[in-house]
């Protein structure tokens, strides 16, 4: 089955709903617009129930099917990214330093064309739930709303989403059952030393000496101290220090990211991590303050589900447009929250070829939104098919 004939009936207004998103890129938990938007949007296609003000600006929609059944939960992403964007589109944003350079307008797009749908068929038992979700981008925005009770609150039974992929064959999804995506650790360093001149460095002690020595012992954890089975990667991304070229600092700053699918390889990070800084802090004679902050867990797929939603993916590409068993990346997603909460499945829908995501020049490719519409209504009517 391709694209659903109803959906395609409305792709342009999908194009002008995303286009409108994009120009009025948000952050965080301040999607405020984004949110007004969704509910008028909903609120027109006769949706049952729109919950506001979850996760501060998320909003939780109801969709009654025919007939008792269980609930299933879609969930997209609202908020941008703060960052310039460069693409010269006639629809690119109007708010400096802040734009959609991760497609969650697209994603929102995708859910409310879903959403249409689905309100005017109900071709399904039991009720769906519309999940729209901010900050993503680093706030947690998902394990907020599971916390505030979403999946008790409106008996969700299982849970999925879906992002685009730069990169992947137009309208062709991936996915993969169990780990799909990494857990994300965040790490800071302060090394305290003693400044002075450049000329006498025996009166000082040298704070950049000490941060190129953490560093390489650093690059030893993956090398050394894991089986390379287990997936890491340790990445130093920011070294700031010094002023002059004749002044030696009193300080220097490490930080970069960790990312890890076992529990245990992260746990042994961590605690690497903070012997390193005690060992090379005595070794030098400086003093080094480690902040290490645990972020999203690895998001994990339910493996019935993934088998369900590659069905699903199949009658909407075909076979050879999908792949279900494709592996796993080093990416963070914070759906890994509702998946704790929830069995379900987070895919990867290709969007051709194109700048990448989080880069100045990426923009959603306004074609797959009819195809992810698509797949997220068979979803809901596959799964919860009317009695006859």
């Amino acid at each position: 089955m391709p694209v659903l004939n109803r959906i395609a009936d409305y792709s342009d207004q999908m194009t002008a709903w995303r286009r409108h998103l994009h120009q009025l890129p948000e952050l965080g938990f301040d999607c405020h617009q984004t949110a007004a938007f969704v509910a008028e949007r909903l609120a027109e296609f006769g949706v049952d129930e729109i919950h506001h003000g979850i996760g501060r600006t998320g909003i939780v929609a109801i969709i009654n099917g025919q007939g008792d059944g269980p609930t299933i939960g879609l969930r997209a992403d609202m908020d941008a990214l703060p960052m310039d964007e460069v693409t010269g589109a006639e629809w690119a944003s109007t708010v400096p330093g802040r734009m959609h350079a991760c497609g969650h307008d697209g994603h929102t797009t995708m859910l409310l064309g879903a959403a249409k749908y689905l309100a005017e068929t109900r071709n399904f038992a039991g009720r769906v739930a519309l999940i729209f979700q901010p900050a993503e981008e680093g706030g947690g925005g998902a394990e907020v709303m599971v916390q505030e009770g979403i999946m008790q609150r409106f008996d969700i039974s299982s849970v999925y989403a879906m992002h685009n992929n730069p990169g992947q064959p137009l309208g062709s999804f991936w996915t993969t059952p169990g780990p799909i995506m990494a857990a994300v650790n965040t790490f800071e360093i302060h090394v305290q030393g003693r400044g002075g001149h450049g000329a006498m460095p025996h009166l000082t002690t040298d704070p950049i000496v000490a941060a190129v020595g953490i560093v390489s012992a650093i690059q030893t954890i993956s090398s050394r101290n894991h089986n390379t089975a287990d997936d890491l990667a340790i990445s130093v991304t920011q070294i700031h220090t010094g002023s002059a070229d004749n002044i030696v600092p009193d300080t220097a700053y490490i930080c970069g990211t960790v990312r890890t699918f076992a529990p245990h390889v992260r746990q042994m990070v961590r605690e690497r991590m903070a012997q390193i800084c005690e060992g090379q802090g005595a070794s030098y004679d400086v003093k080094v303050a480690l902040d290490y902050q645990q972020g999203y867990p690895a998001t994990v797929n339910d493996a019935a589900r993934t088998a369900f939603a590659v069905e699903t993916a199949r009658d909407i590409a075909g076979d050879a447009n999908v792949a279900g068993d494709k592996g796993r990346e080093m990416g963070a997603e914070d759906f890994s929250y509702m998946l704790q909460a929830r069995p379900g499945c987070y895919l990867f829908l290709g969007q051709g070829d194109g700048p990448g995501l989080h880069n100045p020049g990426y923009d959603f490719n306004d074609e797959i939104a009819p195809v992810g519409a698509s797949f997220l209504a068979r979803l809901v009517e596959r799964a919860q098919p009317v009695a006859r």
